[in-house]
C-alpha cells in the first residue's frame, strides 16, 4: 500500500538512519520501537509528510487518506469542539468551494478555446470526480455520532477546547482522524494524556476499526494489545519483525546475543591480527602478510551490538523515619467549584506502607484529592495527615518548578548524598542525560526532559509517603522499569495517580475509584479491577 524507499536523514554532521525500506500493508498494526532519540518521532513525521528525508522518498498511492496524532497535540485555542472536530472535513469543504469557484469562472468566460479554460475543465472534472465519489455524508450527525462515543455530552459541543484537560483535548483529536477514516493512522505516544477507560477505547477502535496504524508507545500492554508487527529503530538501521511486542522482546533478545558472540569473535581476531601486525612488522620475509593484514583491518566492518545497556542502575529510596500507622485518613470530603461538585462524601484510610492508585476518567477529582492532600485547596469535610509523615509529591506542572538556571548536574548535585554521590552520572545515563546532556541549563531542556530531571530529584529525596501524579508520561519502558523496581522497594507508602496499567501492575496492591462523584474503594489490583470492570462493561464505569 504506502512504501518507504531507502529514506535517510541527517542533520549537522551526523546521519539519524540511512538506508531504510520498508512497506506498509493495509492491515498492518506496527509498533515503532527504539531507544529515545533513535528517529522514531522523525520517521513518523516523514511517513505523515511533515518532513523530507535527506534523500529517499515515501510513495502513498494519490487515493490514500494518512493521518497523523503527533506527540504534542495541536488543537487550537480559538474554536468549539464541534467546529475543531469538523475540521476532519475541511479538504471535502475547501473541494466544494473550489468546484463551485471554477464553474462561476466556467458560465462568465467566453475563452472557450485558450489553454486556461481547458485547464479549468481538466481540474473541475479532476475534482467532481473525487468529490461525487464521497459518500453522501451528514457531516453534523457524523461528528455528533464520534464526540458521544468519546465520552462528549451534547453541551460539550458548544464549549471553547480550551476548557478542556489534555485527556479531553487528545479525544478531539482522536474524533477528527476517526471521521477521516484514514487508510493509515500515525500515533506518537497516544496514551500519554489518558484516563484507562480512554485507552480501552482507543484499543478498540485501533483493533477492530482502524485499517493500517503506525505507534509509538511507552505503554507496553498498550502496544502489546493493539500490534502484529514490530519495526525497531536502532543505530540507524531498521529491524523489521513480523511479531507482536512480547515475541518481539525474545526476537531481539537471540540477535543481540548472536551480535554479541560475532563482535567478541571480530575483537578476538583483530586482537590477534594486530598482535601478529606488530611481531613481525619489521621481518622482510613477512612484510607481504603483514601489509595484508593492514589492509585488512583498514576495510574491516566492525560488528556493532545494538542498544547495549550501560545503565544497569538499581535505585534505592533514602531511608526515611517511621510515619505513624495512618498517613492519611478521609472522612465525609467534598470538594464544589461553584455549583460543580467534583466529589462528594468520600472517605479513605491509607495505611502504612500500603501502594494504591487513583484511577478514574480525567476531570473526576484525581488529582483534586491530591490536592487536598497536599492542603493546596479548600473543601469540606475531615482530612487528617498522619504523625510523622513526610511527603514527596510529584505533580504534573513538577518539570516547571525546577530552578532554570541550574545545570542538569547540578540539580541532581544539591540534594543528592551518601553513597549515590559518586554515582550521578551513572543516575543521569540511566534516565537519558548522557555525555555533554549534563552541562545543558534546565532552561534549554524540552518537557520531556524536565519531567525525567524533576522525577530524578523527588527519588533522592527522604521521604515516607510518595504521591505521583501521572509519574511515566515522557518516560521510555526502560526508564519506568528503573522507577516500577525502585517504588516496589520503598518501603514508606504510595499513591499513584496513572493510567499506564503495565506500571501499576503488580505495584499496587489497592485501587480507588474516581467517578460520577464518588470514590469506591477496591481491594483488588489493577488486573483485578480491570477484570471486575470489563465484566461490568467498562462504559458503565460512571453509571456505579
Amino acid at each position: 500500500m504506502i512504501t518507504v524507499q531507502d529514506i535517510a536523514v541527517e542533520f549537522g554532521g551526523t546521519t539519524l538512519f540511512s538506508e531504510v525500506a520498508f512497506a506498509i500493508n493495509e492491515n498492518d498494526k506496527i509498533a515503532l520501537m527504539g531507544k529515545n532519540g533513535a528517529g522514531k518521532s522523525t520517521m513518523l513525521k516523514i511517513l505523515a509528510g511533515a518532513q523530507k528525508p535527506t534523500r529517499g522518498m515515501v510513495a502513498v498511492p494519490k487515493d490514500k487518506v494518512v493521518a497523523y496524532l503527533p506527540q504534542h497535540l495541536l488543537t487550537s485555542d480559538d474554536a468549539t469542539v464541534m467546529e475543531e472536530t469538523s475540521k476532519a472535513f475541511q479538504e471535502v469543504f475547501q473541494m466544494k468551494e473550489e468546484i463551485d469557484a471554477i464553474n462561476e469562472q466556467l458560465t462568465i468566460r467566453t475563452d472557450y478555446e485558450s489553454d486556461d479554460y481547458m485547464k479549468l475543465i481538466e481540474r473541475v472534472s479532476e475534482l467532481s470526480e473525487k468529490f461525487y465519489a464521497i459518500e453522501e455524508i451528514n457531516y453534523e450527525a457524523e461528528v455528533e455520532k464520534v464526540l458521544k462515543g468519546l465520552g462528549f455530552k451534547r453541551e460539550d459541543f458548544t464549549r471553547m477546547t480550551s476548557e478542556f484537560s489534555g485527556g479531553w483535548r487528545m479525544r478531539i483529536e482522536l474524533a477528527k482522524i476517526l471521521l477521516k477514516k484514514p487508510d493509515l493512522i500515525l500515533l506518537d505516544e497516544p496514551t500519554n494524556h489518558l484516563d484507562i477507560e480512554s485507552v480501552e477505547w482507543l484499543e478498540d477502535f485501533l483493533i477492530n476499526q482502524a485499517k493500517a496504524v503506525i505507534v509509538i508507545s511507552h505503554d507496553r500492554a498498550f502496544v502489546e494489545n493493539v500490534t502484529n508487527r514490530t519495526i525497531e529503530v536502532t543505530l540507524g538501521k531498521i529491524y523489521d519483525y513480523k511479531a507482536k511486542y512480547s515475541h518481539y522482546l525474545e526476537l531481539r533478545k537471540d540477535r543481540r546475543a548472536h551480535q554479541q558472540k560475532a563482535y567478541e569473535e571480530q575483537q578476538k581476531m583483530i586482537a590477534e591480527t594486530k598482535e601478529f601486525i606488530e611481531r613481525f612488522k619489521g621481518t622482510y620475509s613477512k612484510t607481504l602478510q603483514v601489509q595484508s593484514r593492514v589492509k585488512m583491518l583498514e576495510k574491516l566492518e566492525i560488528v556493532e551490538v545494538d542498544e547495549v545497556d550501560n545503565s544497569a542502575l538499581r535505585l534505592k529510596f533514602p531511608s526515611a523515619p517511621r510515619s505513624g500507622q495512618y498517613p492519611v485518613v478521609v472522612e465525609g470530603l467534598c470538594k464544589k467549584y461553584g455549583d460543580h461538585v467534583v466529589f462528594q462524601d468520600a472517605n479513605m484510610v491509607i495505611e502504612r506502607g500500603q501502594k494504591l492508585a487513583f484511577v478514574g476518567r480525567n476531570g473526576e477529582g484525581k488529582s483534586t484529592m491530591i490536592k487536598a492532600i497536599m492542603k493546596e485547596i479548600d473543601f469540606e469535610g475531615k482530612l487528617e495527615v498522619g504523625h510523622n509523615v513526610q511527603i514527596g509529591y510529584f505533580a504534573q506542572n513538577q518539570a516547571a518548578l525546577l530552578d532554570e538556571n541550574l545545570t542538569v548536574f547540578d540539580t541532581i548535585d544539591q540534594i543528592a548524598v551518601g553513597d549515590i554521590r559518586s554515582k550521578i552520572k551513572d543516575l543521569l545515563g540511566a534516565f537519558m542525560f548522557g555525555g555533554d546532556d549534563i552541562t545543558k541549563k534546565v532552561k534549554v531542556l524540552s518537557g520531556g526532559e524536565r519531567t525525567r530531571l524533576a522525577m530524578i530529584k523527588l527519588l533522592l529525596q527522604p521521604v515516607n509517603v510518595l504521591i505521583l501524579d501521572e509519574p511515566t508520561n515522557h518516560l521510555d519502558m526502560r526508564t519506568k522499569d528503573i522507577i516500577k523496581d525502585a517504588l516496589k522497594d520503598f518501603d514508606g507508602t504510595l499513591i499513584l495517580v496513572s493510567h499506564d496499567r503495565d506500571f501499576l501492575d503488580g505495584l499496587v496492591t489497592k485501587v480507588f475509584e474516581f467517578g460520577n462523584k464518588r470514590v469506591k474503594e477496591h481491594f483488588e489490583d489493577i488486573k483485578g479491577f480491570l477484570a471486575l470492570k470489563k465484566m461490568e462493561h467498562l462504559k458503565e464505569i460512571e453509571k456505579v
